[in-house]
């Protein structure tokens, strides 16, 4: 079975609403998208058949892709203030729901999150479990500028860590924006920066030391933390406030962590099966933004029982699954 972690679902009342919001300028492009900018950078874009779902799923049955779990992308809900939040959260959930209840062999549902109102995050999440169905959350890497290892959120992730519910970290577009004018950087390397600045505050501050027991999975292969984690290390070694909330080292909480696939490149994968192990990596294409095959898994050197746990293994277990 072939369980893809990494893809989105598209909306178009949701992309209304961010177009309205944030006063995005459409630009259209001669291979069909629909490019939503701000500031001179891409924050969304769509294509025609993004919102057709029947025909996804051809293309899933094309791609031998049996399931698919949807979440939804950057800038997810949180451009809007902590009272339009809760509904545009609902909203999107409610989509969310519709689909998977449509199509229940197919896709499963990860809930987005009011988060800029802890109260109102944690409502959220237990009706998008216990009333929609839905299977897990997807957090960002930071909250419109806030982050996820701010003390608001403590409550937050001790209901996680007691569900045991699987949380999809998806990178969002970082505040620091010096240097980043131009070439779509905010998307190329802003949101691998983002990744990376999430995931080791997480790791120093002691959320996963504290809260062992939820899996937490990172998009596009956990950005750049996996060459990161000597440099973590040796953090720890050398200063206090670096060891002030951990007792293990980084790379030693990292290596409990889950990473996508969606980093695409054969080396990059290969240097993440050789730090994190296999059974760790779950495969993901972040369709439909990216018309990605299972190629780039195939092409590891691993062996058939590794590819099975990376294809489909893994994320049964973390989602659970018979």
């Amino acid at each position: 079975m072939k369980i893809d972690f990494h893809a989105h679902i598209v909306d178009r009342q949701y992309l209304d609403d961010l177009i309205a919001t944030l006063r995005l300028d459409a630009e259209k492009t001669e291979d069909g998208k629909t490019l939503f900018r701000h500031r001179g950078y891409t924050v969304a874009w769509s294509r025609d058949d993004m919102f057709d779902i029947d025909a996804r799923v051809r293309e899933m049955d094309k791609k031998k892709i049996d399931v698919r779990v949807l979440s939804l992308s950057t800038p997810n809900v949180y451009p809007w203030d902590s009272v339009a939040q809760v509904r545009v959260a609902q909203d999107i959930n409610d989509a969310l729901a519709r689909i998977c209840r449509k199509h229940p062999d197919r896709f499963i549902g990860f809930a987005s999150l009011p988060m800029k109102n802890a109260d109102a995050a944690m409502s959220e999440l237990d009706r998008a479990i216990n009333e929609l169905g839905l299977k897990g959350v997807v957090i960002g890497s930071n909250i419109d500028g806030l982050q996820l290892d701010d003390p608001q959120f403590e409550k937050l992730w001790s209901r996680l860590n007691a569900l045991r519910l699987p949380v999809f970290e998806h990178p969002m577009f970082p505040k620091m924006e010096a240097g980043l004018e131009g070439f779509e950087l905010p998307l190329r390397l802003g949101l691998i920066f983002d990744t990376t600045l999430s995931a080791t505050r997480l790791i120093y501050s002691g959320v996963f030391e504290r809260y062992p027991d939820f899996p937490y999975v990172m998009a596009h292969t956990g950005g750049a933390l996996l060459m990161a984690l000597e440099r973590l290390d040796n953090g720890y070694r050398l200063f206090p406030d670096c060891r002030r909330f951990i007792s293990r080292l980084p790379s030693e909480h990292a290596k409990k962590l889950y990473f996508d696939t969606t980093a695409f490149g054969e080396k990059a994968l290969a240097f993440a099966v050789d730090s994190i192990g296999s059974d760790h990596l779950v495969f993901g294409t972040d369709d439909p933004f990216i018309n990605a095959d299972s190629g780039h898994v195939d092409r590891l050197s691993l062996s058939a029982s590794e590819k099975a746990n990376v294809f489909g293994g893994n994320a049964r277990r973390i989602l659970n699954l018979p």
